[in-house]
């Protein structure tokens, strides 16, 4: 979205501006890295497709998403509005293929698509790790969650892109990372004021992640 991206173009240096297939790509430096900043859009398909475009026009060594994500109050402690979360493994919550195929599961892949990333850099960023679920449908209905949590009790948060985009990336032999900010916990209550409050307060500091987790990374 406009609001994010807002939010961590700030941080890279020298941007210039290409566009193809519909997508326009800030190309620049950040943490000493050459970086391609896009805006997919809300949901899977936008997602899939932004990926594709960007990893055969720049190629990148890696993929790293990054945006907003709902909580889903599992885990000990559960993800907090405003914290980090940094995606161990990311799944769909909205696919089914049929008899013989595991429910989440696209066919041909993984259940879970894997995020790559060293110990190290995963300590020094001190995110919430674990399981993002992804789905097109953005969830404030306690039933929605439910059902999400009976598919994947693991679940630290959700969100609409990260799955499709982590399949493109297994298509393509391209790392994948996922790093989000915690807007909302669905099914709390007052969570539509809380994810409307997130983006009045959001600290631009959340979206320096991003750069933190680069400069963890050898240019």
């Amino acid at each position: 979205m406009d609001k994010e991206m807002n939010l961590l173009l700030p941080h890279v240096a020298d941007v210039s501006t290409v566009t193809a297939n519909g997508f326009e790509f800030h190309t620049g430096l950040m943490a000493g890295h050459k970086v391609v900043v896009c805006k997919c859009g809300i949901g899977k398909v936008n997602a899939a497709v932004g990926t594709l475009t960007l990893i055969d026009t720049f190629h990148p060594d890696m993929v790293v998403n990054t945006g907003v994500a709902g909580g889903t109050g599992a885990g000990a402690p559960p993800a907090q509005v405003l914290d980090l979360v940094l995606a161990s493994e990311v799944a769909y919550h909205d696919v089914w293929c049929g008899p013989g195929t595991v429910r989440g599961q696209a066919a041909g892949y993984p259940e879970r698509f894997q995020c790559p990333l060293s110990a190290d850099a995963r300590a020094a960023l001190g995110a919430r790790e674990g399981l993002l679920a992804s789905g097109d449908i953005f969830v404030d209905d306690p039933a929605d969650l439910r059902r999400i949590l009976e598919l994947y009790p693991d679940a630290v948060a959700v969100d609409m892109e990260s799955a499709a985009i982590a399949q493109v990336c297994a298509l393509k032999c391209v790392p994948f990372v996922c790093l989000r900010v915690v807007s909302d916990t669905p099914g709390a209550e007052g969570n539509a004021a809380a994810y409307s409050d997130f983006w009045t307060a959001a600290p631009e500091r959340t979206f320096a992640s991003v750069e933190k987790l680069l400069g963890l990374i050898p240019a």
